[in-house]
């Protein structure tokens, strides 16, 4: 089997904030873009109480679904970005989702529905394990890394931000099912931005018998599964911004419109912060050890922001339990990262990255069945303390992983390459 990679082009050093690569920038603008018009999935919920009248368990049970396509998009870009390319694997999961998610509007029955939520969720999510990959690729320094993924994260704070806020102001005149054609455009011109500025992957040759069996070592690799859990649980409480969310605040009677104040609030916070913190990680990224102590940190200060959002009945009440998990999200995806970056073959980047980006997708399965059973069985408060559960386990997880992970493993690392941009 060949090995498709992109085209390299040697580098003397990482380069300088201001000089990242025309790809970095693309990518960034592709992340931002598609999050702004991301509406498929935080309107789902309203489109099918409001247009197709389900119950509370139906729309969990929906979303779960989609969560379940969510997962293996991850797995399955993560792989194809190691064994195709990234350029070609992203191009192909964005013009898929441009194709896939106007069909996933036009169904009703709840088998349609669900069918075409499986399909959707494959595609929605899935370039993010090939950007991973592909930016671990172009920038070698771990506090340049830590930089990208910083900004990279604000850029989808931000676009969700723009989707809750947008979302919920044409929801009203235009209807739900246009949201979806305006995501599926969006798409389109992302896949269109990649095509262009990425560079072709080309066939560097067959595959030698160790990186044929790096798959089988990264399901040995405790390292990894760790983090996966430690993510997974501190990633429920984050996906409950934009999955539980909606439903608690239907619970209360409130309308979309509401929904896409909490993520104006969200932006704000972002913009705050990021700029802020972003920095201050960088520079504690460039050390040999992972930023597991911030990553517990991380996974404490979003437990305790959605497990705020669980006791809140108003817009405003809602608002600051998001804008005070916002710094925990900030710092968890820079240190999570960090930790990837370093426990990451390079030859199987694309794979890790799918794998750790499967716990994402499975804390979207689990928030808004967690958010459903909660609700109809104890109410708001029960949704508090389970928010604030998977926080405290999230950080409890982390702890093993610092055992594992205190001496960096030596690894062979070969003269710095990246993509030539087209």
């Amino acid at each position: 089997m060949s090995a498709t990679m992109p085209a390299p082009l040697k580098i003397s050093g990482p380069p300088a904030p201001g000089r990242w690569p025309p790809a970095i920038w693309a990518l960034l603008l592709t992340t931002f873009v598609a999050r702004s018009f991301g509406f498929a999935y935080p309107f789902l919920s309203y489109r099918l109480k409001e247009d197709l009248g389900y119950s509370t368990q139906a729309v969990g049970q929906v979303l779960a679904v989609f969560g379940l396509g969510w997962l293996i998009g991850q797995l399955l870009t993560g792989w194809a970005s190691d064994s195709f390319g990234r350029r070609r694997t992203l191009v192909a999961a964005l013009a898929t989702a441009a194709v896939c998610l106007p069909l996933m509007a036009q169904a009703h029955a709840f088998t349609a529905v669900c069918a075409g939520s499986l399909i959707a969720g494959v595609v929605y999510d899935a370039p993010r394990p090939v950007v991973s990959a592909a930016i671990a690729d172009l920038i070698t320094d771990d506090g340049q890394r830590a930089a990208v993924n910083g900004w990279r994260h604000g850029a989808v704070n931000i676009g969700a931000a723009i989707t809750g806020a947008v979302g919920g102001l044409l929801a009203g005149p235009l209807g739900f099912q246009v949201l979806f054609w305006f995501n599926a455009a969006a798409c389109a011109v992302c896949a269109a931005i990649t095509y262009r500025y990425l560079s072709p992957d080309v066939v560097v040759g067959p595959k030698t018998t160790a990186e044929s069996s790096l798959g089988r070592s990264a399901l040995r690799d405790a390292r990894l599964w760790l983090l996966w859990a430690a993510s997974t649980t501190a990633l429920t409480c984050a996906a409950s911004m934009f999955t539980a969310l909606p439903m608690l605040m239907e619970h209360d009677g409130l309308a979309a419109s509401a929904y896409g104040l909490t993520q104006v609030a969200n932006a704000a916070a972002v913009i705050v912060f990021t700029p802020l913190l972003t920095p201050w990680l960088s520079r504690r990224c460039g050390g040999q050890r992972p930023m597991l102590g911030m990553l517990a940190t991380s996974a404490l200060l979003l437990g305790v922001g959605m497990g705020g959002a669980g006791l809140a009945d108003t817009t405003i009440g809602y608002s600051f339990a998001v804008a005070v998990a916002v710094p925990g999200e900030i710092v968890f995806f820079i240190a999570a990262s960090d930790v990837l970056n370093k426990i990451s073959p390079n030859e199987a980047r694309g794979l890790y990255a799918g794998i750790w980006g499967s716990s994402l997708a499975i804390a979207v399965i689990i928030a808004p069945v967690l958010a459903a059973v909660s609700l109809t069985t104890g109410g708001g408060s029960l949704a508090a303390l389970t928010m604030l559960t998977a926080g405290v386990l999230g950080a409890t997880l982390c702890l093993p992983l610092m055992g594992l992970t205190h001496h960096r493993p030596a690894t062979t690392v070969p003269t710095p390459m990246m993509p030539a941009a087209s």
